[in-house]
Formats: structure tokens, sequence, C-alpha cells
């Protein structure tokens, strides 16, 4: 066991803490990061496999670690992406150099990018569902600005389970379970 090399991981890894998403300079009330994305994913993807009849424990897996290259090579949203070209798979395997879990999530990362395996399209779907949520959170009360990001998201889901879920979260009033908390809690109605 090499300790230096996995202390360093786990440091590398508590840096996605401070790793804010890049959708944060496009879109308004955000101060989301790469650590708090990847772990509403994961339950997600835990749901959604669970949902799909598919390995809950590979989902969970890629969803963990879909966005871990980040800590290396930012989080590049889709302008950045035109003009900056990203060494992810250099990144990667650099990340996971000499790690006990490393080739495990090499070919789990390889996977997920390859979107051939009900597992790689259930965790991707994870991760839009996650950016859909957030998109209802943000622009709750601004259907015009809301409704072509929700869109563009939605169109990229393939699981059935995803797209009913992604419905419903158009739909969903983002306090509703806590507003449901508090009336079953004092048995008054929240106004709403």
């Amino acid at each position: 066991m090499n300790e230096k090399r996995i202390t360093d991981f786990f440091f590398e890894l508590a840096s996605l803490r401070r790793l804010t998403r890049s959708h944060r300079q496009l879109i308004r009330g955000s101060d989301d990061n790469i650590s708090d994305h990847s772990f509403r994913v994961a339950v997600i993807g835990m749901m959604l496999a669970e949902l799909e009849n598919c390995d809950s424990n590979s989902v969970l897996k890629m969803c963990l670690f879909h966005d871990f290259v980040e800590a290396r090579t930012g989080d590049a949203n889709f302008i950045n992406k035109l003009y900056v070209e990203l060494h992810e798979d250099r990144a990667r395997m650099n990340q996971m150099k000499d790690l006990p879990i490393g080739e495990e999530i090499l070919r789990l990362m390889r996977e997920y990018e390859q979107r051939e395996s009900r597992e790689s399209i259930v965790a991707k779907d994870a991760d839009l569902l996650d950016q859909m949520i957030l998109q209802q959170e943000y622009f709750f009360e601004d259907a015009v600005n809301r409704e072509p990001w929700q869109a563009h998201t939605e169109q990229s889901l393939m699981t059935e389970s995803a797209k009913l879920l992604a419905k419903r979260i158009r739909e969903a009033n983002p306090f509703e379970w806590l507003y449901a908390l508090a009336e079953e809690n004092t048995g008054e109605k929240v106004k709403r």
C-alpha cells in the first residue's frame, strides 16, 4: 500500500469542495460545487438503478467519479469547451495511477463515456436529472428562462424512469417537501 499516494488522492478529492461548477458564470444563484453535485448524482443514480433494474454498485461508482477529473481540468461549460482543449484522459490516468481502485475507476469511466451499457446510461441520466433539479431551484419563478434549459436537458434523457421523473421535476415546487413536512408535523395548512 502506498500511503502517500492514497493520502494525496484524498486531498485531491477534498479540493472538489472548493471547485464551483462553471454554470455559475452563466446562470444566477449558484454556489454549487463539484463535490455537492457528485453526491446528489450518486443518490439519484442509486434510485434510477433500482427503477431500471441494473447494477446499482456500478452506477453508484460511475456517479461518484463522473466529474472527479475536474479537480485537474476544471469544470468547463459548453462555452468553455468551444475554446479550450481539455486533456481529460491524461488527467484521469494520472489521477488513478498507483491507486488500489485506479484500474476499476478507469474502466468504469470509459464505460460511462461510451454510454453503451445500461449502467452508464442510468448514471448519465442521474447527472442530467440533478441538472434539472438545479434549474428548477434557480428558475422556479422564472419559467421563461427555465424552459429552454430544462427542455435541452430533458431531451438528452434515455431511460423511461428518468423521463417520468423529469416531467415531475419540471412541474414541482422545490419547497413542496418542506411545506408537506411542516403541515404533517403541525397539522396546519401552509400557504403556498
